[in-house]
């Protein structure tokens, strides 16, 4: 297996788009260590994002791997309207108005329909209104029916169809719209191993995403995108309620302001890791690389510090859906993941340590990478049914590779999130064999060229195989002393 995909622990989620939908650049992509990919439904038709899902699994099999698909909901759209002349120029103390009246298509100087037309119910008089990721500021003077009245503070360009964020949260758009529910039936269809809700302000939003897609047939898990003030007021519930959080930094920090982002993002890493959720850390990540065949200084020390947090995956948007250097990008986002994950803070872990364990399979996973941790055992192999073993032995952070073994396909998708975990398809073992199951996951683990005779293993199992939640029991192995493997 290429270096990039056994050396590295945390994982690399890429966005698809015009500039990465063929067969030849989804190729590309695999070979360069993407983990997981993301289909934007705020774009493409039903069949465009079902064909690039059929691409990636397809390449993925040719390489050998298990490659995720993360279905990302497009959510509410609270955006300006277009412009008569496609853009203005607003300067310091202009009054503008957003006026939910005004046609699609007739802004100006003065005003700009909006498309979200209850935004007038949510602001009061001095609120201030966030356009274009903060490049434009409007602070409230009033609101007359369905028009808001403000007064420019930070002026700019303003083009079409640009973002409106209130400062500091509270509006009350649903996280689910109309078009979300029916794209959720959508990603049952594709089979989507992650489920990206957008704007999620409460553990309700989330169970109730949980509930549509298993109504709609779908198993994939559920992601939460931390982009509203309120959802840090919620975030433990939220977090509580999802299987995966996404640090989603563009509008989150337009909100809460971009100077509290850093200590929030590390905070939200924490609380996950705590919690023993799966966290994804995106926005502007490698951005400069949209245009730029190597990155900038500061997103060098962005990926490696969010690696050093602990972050599962760093994620990739417009530098892989319309960038340049798709391929590059990746390349060098994972020798940044490389080499930060080579630091000691990235291999110390007191995670737990002093909390009582509510499941069986979560004390052997702990006890597992305890045991692994001041063994000297060369690797991990866990097998599991729904991954929840290999995703518990993850959240301890340690340099010794972790192999999750699963029959089914889900799950390894699943598990390509996982920071640390390689996921590798496992047969299906007739009658119980255990003795048999030692061999088929030592002779894995030589196959991949991660251990060799003499080296120390975990494995971890349980006694009925093919029963989630039933891993009971751990292992220690020698490599080579093939006796020792018949329990």
């Amino acid at each position: 297996m290429d270096d990039n995909v056994v050396l590295r622990r945390t994982k690399i989620l890429a966005t698809l788009g015009p500039a990465t939908e063929s067969v030849d650049m989804i190729d590309q992509l695999v070979k360069a260590g993407v983990d997981v990919v993301r289909l934007n439904f705020s774009h493409g038709s039903p069949e465009e994002h079902q064909l690039r899902a059929d691409r990636v699994r397809t390449a993925a099999a040719a390489n050998g791997r298990f490659v995720g698909v993360l279905v990302d909901l497009q959510g509410p759209k609270i955006r300006t309207q277009r412009f008569k002349k496609g853009k203005v120029k607003l300067k310091h103390n202009d009054h503008f108005c957003l006026n939910a009246d005004l046609g699609k298509n007739d802004g100006d100087e003065t005003q700009v329909g909006i498309t979200y037309t209850d935004l007038p119910k949510d602001v009061e008089e001095n609120d201030v209104l966030v356009l274009d990721d903060g490049r434009i500021v409007l602070r409230v003077e009033s609101v007359e029916g369905n028009k808001i009245h403000t007064r420019v503070v930070v002026g700019g360009k303003l083009s079409d169809n640009k973002g409106i964020n209130l400062k500091g949260g509270g509006l009350s758009a649903a996280a689910l719209t109309d078009k979300d529910k029916a794209d959720i039936k959508v990603a049952a269809d594709i089979k989507a191993d992650y489920l990206a809700i957008s704007f999620p302000r409460n553990a309700g939003d989330v169970k109730l995403a949980r509930t549509l897609l298993r109504e709609a047939g779908g198993h994939g898990a559920i992601v939460s995108k931390i982009e509203r003030a309120e959802a840090i007021d919620n975030i433990e519930s939220i977090v509580e309620a999802s299987d995966v959080i996404m640090i989603a930094r563009g509008d989150l920090g337009v909100e809460i302001g971009d100077d509290q982002l850093p200590a929030v993002q590390k905070r939200l890493i924490k609380l996950a890791r705590d919690m023993n959720r799966v966290v994804i850390t995106a926005t502007q990540m490698m951005e400069s690389m949209i245009s730029n065949p190597i990155p900038t200084r500061a997103e060098v020390f962005d990926v490696a510090n969010a690696v050093l947090d602990g972050t599962d995956a760093v994620m990739l948007s417009a530098e892989t859906a319309a960038g340049e250097y798709p391929v590059e990008t990746v390349a060098s986002m994972a020798r940044i993941c490389r080499n930060a994950e080579q630091q000691a803070a990235a291999l110390r872990s007191g995670h737990r340590i002093d909390t009582t364990f509510e499941h069986v399979d979560e004390a052997i996973a702990m006890a597992t990478m305890y045991t692994a941790n001041h063994l000297k055992v060369r690797a991990i192999a866990a097998l599991t049914e729904s991954g929840k073993t290999a995703l518990w032995m993850s959240r301890i952070s340690s340099g010794i590779p972790i192999y999750s073994l699963s029959t089914h396909e889900s799950t390894n998708r699943k598990v390509s999130m996982y920071r640390g975990v390689t996921p590798v398809d496992l047969p299906v073992i007739e009658d119980n064999n255990h003795a048999a199951a030692n061999k088929i996951t030592i002779d894995v683990l030589l196959a991949e060229g991660v251990v060799k005779d003499g080296d120390l293993v975990i494995i971890t199992k349980g006694d009925l195989m093919g029963t989630g939640g039933g891993t009971n029991a751990m292992k220690i192995v020698k490599v080579g002393n093939m006796p020792n493997l018949a329990d």
